[in-house]
This record gives C-alpha cells, structure tokens and sequence, in this order.
C-alpha cells in the first residue's frame, strides 16, 4: 500500500464523517479541524481507517499529528 492509497483511505472516512466536503477539497497538509472535525469526528476516522487498513496505534503516538499527512506518515511507518 502506497501512503497516496493510505491518504485515499482517510479521505474516504473524513468525507464519510464530515458534511459538505469534496475530495477535492482535503488538504493533506491541513488538519482534520481545518474541516470542522471535532474530537469525536477525529477520533472516528482515524480508527474506521486503522480498522481499514488493518493496522493498530497506540493512542500516546497519535497524541502529536497534527496534519493529514502526518497522519498518512504514521500509518506507513506501522505498516512496513
């Protein structure tokens, strides 16, 4: 899986939690927040992508991303 396929994976779920947003419109290099995510909406994506993806983090190494792409980069560094 290439991290282009893992940001595909999180947008897929932001578009699914978050209302009035095309895929053209997400950033990989902005927050979740930027969207108008909330904790609860954050929290949410990033575990129905996990689950996706077919990875497990721990929350403590999840505490400091703040992008989209650094999201992205996590799940790559747990997949290899």
């Amino acid at each position: 899986m290439t991290k282009a396929d893992v940001i595909s994976v999180i947008k897929k779920n932001i578009l699914d939690n978050l209302e009035d947003l095309n895929e053209a419109d997400i950033d990989p290099k902005k927050s979740m927040k930027d969207y108008g995510a909330n904790s609860l909406d954050i929290i949410e994506v990033v575990s129905t992508s996990m689950r996706e993806i077919n990875i497990k983090i721990p929350r403590s190494e999840l505490a400091d991303i703040s992008t989209i792409d650094q999201l992205a980069d996590k799940f790559m560094e747990h997949l290899s």
